[in-house]
């Protein structure tokens, strides 16, 4: 017998469990992330959502002359950061909407976590490799290069960063002495990716005493724990 949802909105506990067979994929990383959000948000269109990450891979791939990673990449940047303006919310970071994708892709500001979302789901459109960086305090994207990985941050804006230089940053952000140990950015599995988004809400509705919606995430992350990955 299917597990059946006791806080958690119906439509939100379906969704998300219906992607957990086949998370390793993209597509239902983003609608499992979509489904989160929808305890609070209600339906979301998801067709339109999904129209909307493919109208931004389509502006890249128009611009784009060469299979060259580094000229897709600057296409990349240039749609998703300077013309679009996707950034960091750092005035009101802790919003839960910083966590809705579908508030992400409206309002053009996020967390890192929901951002680098948005980032792989059209990088990967354009033919790019990208995986996320499960770093303390502070998420990354890594794109892989035929000379190597590039550390990308979309929160800020997309500034590419060695590693020390991530490594410098997650001591900027946390406000605490990092080791210079490259273990730090180390890939997130998609499993963690979605764990680390529910734990951010779960944080976030502890601290407001939003008790409800915490005891929705709470049953949607145990769901989550009993999928391998």
């Amino acid at each position: 017998m299917k597990p059946q949802p006791v806080m958690c909105r119906p439509e939100a506990f379906h969704l998300f469990a219906d992607q957990l067979n086949h998370l390793e994929e993209t597509d239902a990383l983003v609608r499992a992330a979509v489904a989160v959000s929808m305890h609070r948000l209600g339906n979301v269109d998801l067709d339109r959502l999904f129209d909307t990450l493919r109208g931004y891979a389509e502006v890249v791939r128009s611009r784009v002359r060469t299979r060259h990673v580094e000229a897709v990449l600057a296409h990349l940047h240039q749609v998703l950061f300077e013309d679009a303006g996707f950034g960091g919310d750092q005035r009101n970071y802790y919003d839960p909407r910083n966590s809705y994708l579908s508030e992400v892709l409206r309002r053009r500001l996020g967390i890192p976590i929901s951002l680098t979302l948005v980032y792989k789901a059209v990088a990967e459109r354009v033919g790019l490799r990208v995986e996320g960086v499960n770093a303390p305090g502070h998420f990354l994207a890594r794109v892989y290069d035929h000379s190597g990985p590039i550390l990308v941050d979309p929160f800020f804006r997309g500034q590419m960063l060695t590693p020390e230089e991530a490594l410098d940053r997650l001591g900027q952000i946390t406000g605490r002495t990092v080791p210079p140990d490259t273990r730090l950015l180390r890939s997130a599995t998609n499993v963690q990716w979605l764990a680390r988004m529910i734990a951010n809400l779960q944080s976030i509705f502890s601290t407001t005493d939003q008790h409800q919606d915490l005891a929705a995430m709470n049953e949607l992350q145990k769901l989550l724990s009993q999928t391998n990955g």
